[in-house]
């Protein structure tokens, strides 16, 4: 290894320092636009738009109507994290009873079951510590959710106000608000983590299977918050879109966004607390879990005398190019290291072999990326195919959409599946944990394009309730058809990494486990496999269902008590919906030593 490390324990949390930096610079050109009643001008008169219509009372207005975008986000979020708190509170107690009781709930220090010649932590320790990491993952994994809801609603009237002078000035504001995000998280993400390793380490020493075990914490914690938002989350954003087309379309047969509407203030809450803050715990519970899986892999393998290098996994989730992933994998890998593989030959790895499966992961990504684009955006066939297809009538739309749908993983799940082979065989399980952390390196990036489509649809929304000029709303139009796009890329995303952190998580188990196979011919495994993949049609149904109910009960209030009819919904699954991806996460960190 060239870099010392030294330079590691100043560059991991300087990098991070950087992305806070940026993220606040631009949260400070965003915040120049003032959002409220402006003064007239010098001579006496009222400014007025094209239209005709008195500026400062539309600028009033939109205040008035972002602070009810942004009161009612608050109100359902802190509904859900009253219920999380309750439960994190539960689930870290069950956490540390079920790891004390494994070595007998002892203050003792034990023999290593890796190395019966050293002395390990206590299983009181241990539990300790993974309860701790736990906590802090998901408090980690709450503050992204809620930094981002609020980013969101204090960017969605400025990309409103922007439209007037142009598609451009709304479009920048709208990207910077959504890059605010995207650096916040993943640079809080890093430094929380990072500085946990440290302190962590002073207790731990050099027992570095003790340390990254209870490190697995982290991400069960941010995995467990991610369950909250983005299932809670999804199921009040989607139950108020169709609810509020419902009452304003199907029922009064008035536009989108209508002011008459009420429900259309629930349809703009969800925007941010499903896309915004529950895709936010959802890519930080994948960074986290990831990360944890490649240290898990690491500890137990032979990387020769000095370990300390395995903390610059850290960086590559803030790496955007693939020339500092060749550089890092070069100058801060040893030339060659073991990774030891359960069941068959430990494999001896290169530090360039490193770079390909970061890689891997990184360019499928890419590729997920663009083949989403194609398939979501008004500028190419298949979305014009199914705009096409409306003529007919809603049965052929409907067919055209699902055949779209099913045809749009053909690419994905090869590129993902290349990514695999490829890092399997250059690096064993290690290679994929790192390939999910490849893939996650553009995370900031990503949750900026991602916030985008949030925050121009609520512009969109707030020009309509405010009377705006019908030319600021074909901006907002434009910028909405782009973010639905954005947002796609973002889902598309958040799944891609789900599928390889998952399989990531799964070689961190089997091989701290020691399980060197798994036989899918026997009957148990076979059940299992069939089991497994019914569950998530399960919680499917039951979260369609659920949005069913909730948009139907906001149809029969007429969407006037529509906060409080949909909130509750949004807690119904709230230990459901992506749980079988979360189950690895589970699986690793109850281990433990045993």
């Amino acid at each position: 290894m060239v870099l010392g490390t030294t330079f590691v324990l100043a560059f991991v949390p300087a990098s991070a320092v950087v992305g806070i930096l940026f993220a606040l610079s631009q949260w400070y050109i965003v915040s120049k636009i003032s959002v409220g009643r402006k003064p007239v001008s010098n001579n006496g008169y009222m400014h007025v738009d094209e239209d005709g219509i008195d500026n400062s009372s539309v600028d009033e207005k939109v205040a008035e109507i972002q602070s009810a975008i942004s009161e009612g986000s608050e109100a359902f979020l802190t509904t859900m994290y009253t219920y999380l708190a309750i439960f994190m509170g539960l689930f870290s107690v069950i956490i540390f009873v079920f790891l004390a009781s494994v070595g007998g709930f002892s203050f003792d220090r034990q023999p290593c079951d890796y190395d019966q010649t050293k002395s390990c932590p206590s299983s009181i320790a241990s539990a300790f510590f993974s309860t701790v990491a736990f906590i802090l993952g998901a408090l980690t994994s709450t503050l992204s959710g809620y930094l981002g809801m609020k980013i969101a609603t204090y960017a969605n009237a400025r990309t409103t106000l922007e439209a007037r002078k142009g598609v451009g000035k709304a479009f920048a504001i709208a990207f910077r608000s959504g890059a605010v995000m995207g650096f916040l998280l993943a640079a809080n993400g890093l430094l929380v983590l990072f500085l946990t390793i440290l302190v962590f380490k002073l207790y731990f020493g050099d027992d570095w299977v003790g340390l990254y075990e209870a490190i697995t914490g982290y991400g069960l914690g941010g995995s467990s918050v991610a369950l909250f938002g983005r299932v809670g989350g999804g199921i009040y954003t989607k139950a108020a879109d169709v609810g509020a087309d419902l009452v304003g379309k199907v029922e009064q047969n008035i536009p989108e966004d209508d002011p008459r509407n009420p429900a259309v203030i629930a349809d703009n809450v969800g925007d941010n607390v499903g896309d915004i803050a529950g895709m936010g715990a959802d890519l930080f519970g994948s960074f986290a879990e990831s990360t944890c899986a490649a240290l898990v892999v690491s500890s137990i393998s032979s990387f020769g005398n000095d370990k300390n290098f395995v903390a610059m996994q850290l960086v590559i989730s803030t790496v955007l190019m693939t020339v500092a992933i060749f550089l890092i994998s070069w100058f801060g890998l040893p030339e060659t290291f073991t990774i030891n593989v359960v069941g068959h030959e430990a494999k001896v790895v290169k530090n360039w072999h490193i770079f390909f499966c970061v890689g891997s992961g990184l360019w499928a990504g890419l590729i997920i990326g663009f083949v989403t684009e194609y398939f979501t955006s008004n500028a190419y066939t298949p979305v014009q195919d199914v705009a096409d297809s409306c003529r007919t009538g809603a049965a052929t739309n409907i067919i055209f959409g699902l055949a779209l749908g099913y045809k749009s993983v053909i690419v994905p799940v090869f590129a993902i599946a290349v990514a695999i082979y490829l890092s399997f065989s250059l690096a064993a399980m290690y290679g994929i944990a790192v390939a999910a952390l490849g893939m996650l390196s553009t995370l900031a990036t990503g949750l900026a394009i991602d916030a985008y489509g949030p925050i121009s649809d609520n512009a969109g929304g707030i020009a309509e309730m405010a009377g705006m000029s019908h030319e600021v709303r074909e901006r907002t139009d434009a910028l909405d058809a782009a973010g639905n796009t954005t947002a796609a890329i973002g889902k598309g995303f958040a799944i891609g990494s789900a599928a390889l952190v998952s399989l990531a998580l799964f070689g961190a188990y089997v091989s701290r486990a020691g399980i060197a196979s798994v036989d899918v011919i026997q009957p148990k495994e076979f059940v299992g496999l069939i089991v497994g993949a019914m569950l998530p049609y399960w919680f499917s149904a039951m979260t369609m269902k659920s949005v069913g109910k909730a948009a139907l009960a906001m149809v029969e209030e007429g969407g006037v008590r529509v906060a409080v009819v949909v909130k509750w919904f949004g807690m119904i699954l709230k230990c459901k919906g992506t749980i079988t991806h979360h189950f690895f996460v589970v699986a690793m960190t109850l281990f433990g030593n045993s």
